[in-house]
């Protein structure tokens, strides 16, 4: 079947955010989501689940929304004018989890669908998501555990799709105001739409069931690392560059917000506690500085 079918999208995200939810409050052992489902007053709604001050995880967000509208914001019109006048749909699986320990990365999901139809007019729809890797202490070992998984998820579909997405995501969650990556990237891809549904569809599921494989040993292998005072202070310092990634450059922030989405839930990306410190520049040969030297510029992180 390659005409669009929102219900089994629907269906899929539901059960996705499920699933890690499950998986992410297992691999905590202490603390559970809690729920919060909510109405857009321009049509739709969601639901938010937020895991806090867990044995693992400082906040985990795993947010499910499903809005619709007859109009579509601005921001979309202007880089896809051909949606002018058409009324959407928008579904996604999206989260973000900030763990307490500075060695365990922050990382950030999320997989989505976007429909616009117009009467005596075929649908405009197309796929996107993917996930990246945030970490405060680089460890070689997670960089290519992370990477690869995300290669082998997409080699059934392509041998030119993992450099292509990975490329994306390099560029994309790139500080261009600080000339740095925020992470040490992973999938990235938009405007899926082609060959057909199914594949497109089928692709989509993949990176949303990969996430846990690429996420969970990382956790795992550094959640009963001993760490100190400057090790926290460090990972808050570092939290900034989130925030200001998700405040100045990310579209689906801006996206959520222009639909008249629930703000709690866009900026649930938020982490708990930040810092900023002017001009902090890290001590040479530091633990700290290896994450600007090796860690961040981007680089081909695959063993194979």
């Amino acid at each position: 079947m390659n005409s669009p079918d929102i219900a089994r999208v629907k269906q899929f995200l539901l059960s996705l955010q499920d699933n890690i939810c499950q998986q992410l409050a297992q691999a905590d052992g202490q603390a559970q989501f809690a729920e919060d489902e909510w109405l857009r007053e321009g049509g739709g709604g969601g639901r938010s689940r937020v895991l806090r001050n867990g044995a693992v995880f400082e906040q985990a967000g795993v947010n499910f929304s499903h809005v619709h509208g007859t109009t579509m914001p601005a921001s979309a019109t202007a880089h896809r004018p051909e949606l002018a006048g058409r009324s959407f749909e928008a579904m996604g699986v999206s989260l973000v989890i900030h763990p307490e320990s500075p060695y365990v990365p922050t990382s950030h999901a999320n997989v989505r669908f976007f429909i616009a139809e117009k009467p005596g007019e075929a649908p405009v729809w197309w796929f996107g998501g993917g996930f990246d890797l945030t970490p405060y202490y680089g460890f070689t070992e997670d960089a290519e555990h992370w990477h690869q998984t995300a290669f082998d998820l997409c080699q059934p579909f392509g041998d030119d799709v993992y450099p292509r997405y990975k490329k994306w995501c390099d560029d994309y969650f790139h500080l261009r105001h600080r000339n740095e990556q925020r992470g040490i990237g992973g999938l990235f891809f938009d405007d899926l739409n082609t060959p057909d549904f199914d594949h497109c569809f089928a692709f989509m599921q993949a990176v949303g069931k990969g996430y846990l494989d690429a996420y969970l040993p990382i956790v795992a292998r550094r959640k009963t690392l001993a760490w100190g005072e400057r090790e926290r202070q460090f990972q808050l310092y570092r939290r900034g560059r989130y925030v200001e990634f998700n405040l100045v450059w990310d579209r689906g922030t801006l996206f959520g917000l222009q639909t008249g989405g629930r703000t709690e839930s866009i900026l649930m990306s938020m982490p708990p506690l930040v810092r900023w410190e002017y001009d902090y520049q890290p001590e040479a040969g530091s633990p700290e500085a290896a994450l600007y030297n090796d860690f961040l510029p981007v680089k081909d992180w695959l063993k194979n």
